[in-house]
């Protein structure tokens, strides 16, 4: 059976995107072979590592796991997408002042269930972190680092907000 491909629209970072995909073609596959966003990493294909998540309207999500069809009219966020024209965001910051990056692999991921977590609640506790994160392996860090890193993130976004100042 030959499957023509279908023409998608969404917004990606903040821009308007339009691509071709199959109609059972992975979100992740469209971010990096058509859309040539790399920083989201391809891992098990299973949903069990978290190497691909990214936000779709706000909520982290397994890339690896979502047709690329369903996200037809949504707002989807990759790590790409994270710093602004202020710079890197602070689970960025975070994550490297912290030394919660270490091969890097699972970072994008790690830092994309973060930020859904952080846009929501400014003040998680340590089960929320781990709750948060809880869908993303690490194998080189142990986890401390990287709760450390949230955590740390989390102050930089209360005291930036204290400020007036807002990181998109």
């Amino acid at each position: 059976m030959n499957m023509s491909k279908q023409l998608i629209t969404f917004t990606l970072n903040g821009e308007p995107v339009e691509v071709y995909v199959d109609p059972f073609e992975l979100f992740v596959d469209v971010l990096r072979d058509k859309l040539h966003l790399t920083g989201t990493k391809k891992g098990c294909g299973e949903g069990g590592c978290g190497s691909c998540t990214v936000l779709v309207n706000g909520k982290a999500v397994n890339s690896c796991l979502l047709p690329a069809m369903r996200v037809i009219g949504t707002k989807v966020e990759t790590i790409e997408g994270v710093e602004s024209s202020k710079g890197l965001h602070p689970l960025q910051t975070s994550f490297i002042e912290k030394g919660a990056v270490q091969c890097g692999f699972c970072t994008p991921g790690m830092i994309m269930s973060s930020k859904a977590l952080l846009d929501k609640n400014k003040s998680p506790s340590k089960d929320q972190i781990r709750e948060a994160v809880s869908g993303n392996v690490c194998r080189c860090t142990g986890y401390v680092k990287i709760e450390d890193a949230i955590e740390d993130a989390a102050r930089k976004l209360r005291a930036s907000a204290v400020k007036g100042e807002k990181y998109e």
